[in-house]
């Protein structure tokens, strides 16, 4: 039997907070997606009864079961779908983010569509940055599948298929940061079936961009001028900001055609 979608509008006493005992303005998830649709043009209903099943949204209920979203409810949905647009982060780094406390206001909106936003957005303090140094740690395997909760043998096939490679040291292989968290992202892949073989073409196209780029500063980057190749290291960071926000909008207007 189908399941209809909720109405946007619900009895006046059905909208009544019964915890404080006095009626609370609040909006039903149809009202929710009217609301954000201008900032998120792709939410949808049952995007937010995903997410509310993946325990980040927990509206509360009336006597008759239909959801209400309080004025926090949508700051903590609005809040998500930034950080998944802006910030490209899983689900599960997400819960971890709220977690700790992050609030909407850590999280800007855009200004617009373009390379401007895209660097502002791989800029954010907890995204990778080819200009911010390493801190040097290394994790070993036991390390990278206790705090990724991958499968061991899913690391294997990221080092069979040239996705992570790791370091030998004393008899024993460790992996920095980045691989790391190359482990925990393609662990949430792996939740939908994308295996280590499967990511020869991320392999593949990041390879490409990466000669791309060194191809177009290679003679700044090589420059003896500290100034120039400070330039052109900026110049780096900013194109590699670009390129990924290109990816992303390739990726939705082929994705939209799939379930057009």
């Amino acid at each position: 039997m189908a399941v209809q979608d909720e109405p946007e509008t619900i009895p006046a006493s059905e909208a009544l907070d019964h915890d404080a005992g006095a009626p609370r303005k609040a909006m039903t998830i149809g009202a929710v997606c009217k609301a954000l649709e201008q900032e998120f043009p792709d939410i949808s209903i049952s995007k937010i009864r995903y997410l509310e099943d993946q325990k980040l949204l927990a509206p509360r209920r009336t006597p008759g079961g239909y959801r209400l979203y309080s004025g926090g409810d949508v700051q903590r949905l609005r809040t998500i779908l930034r950080l998944q647009r802006d910030e490209f982060l899983p689900l599960r780094v997400i819960r971890q983010e709220l977690a700790s406390g992050r609030a909407g206001n850590d999280v800007a909106p855009s200004a617009g569509d373009g390379a401007g936003t895209a660097a502002a957005a791989a800029r954010r303090k907890r995204n990778p940055s080819v200009t911010a140094p390493s801190s040097g740690a290394l994790y070993s395997l036991d390390d990278v599948i206790e705090e990724t909760r991958a499968e061991p043998r899913l690391v294997s096939e990221l080092e069979e298929y040239g996705v992570i490679k790791g370091e030998v040291r004393a008899g024993n292989k460790y992996y920095d940061e980045t691989e790391r968290e190359i482990v925990r992202a393609v662990t949430e892949l792996a939740r939908y079936g994308v295996g280590g073989r499967n990511l020869r073409a991320f392999r593949t196209s990041a390879d490409r961009e990466a000669a791309l780029l060194q191809q177009i500063l290679a003679p700044a980057l090589r420059s003896r001028n500290a100034k120039r190749r400070k330039e052109a290291i900026e110049a780096l960071e900013n194109l590699a900001a670009v390129t990924t926000h290109l990816k992303h909008l390739l990726l939705i207007r082929d994705l939209r055609k799939i379930v057009s």
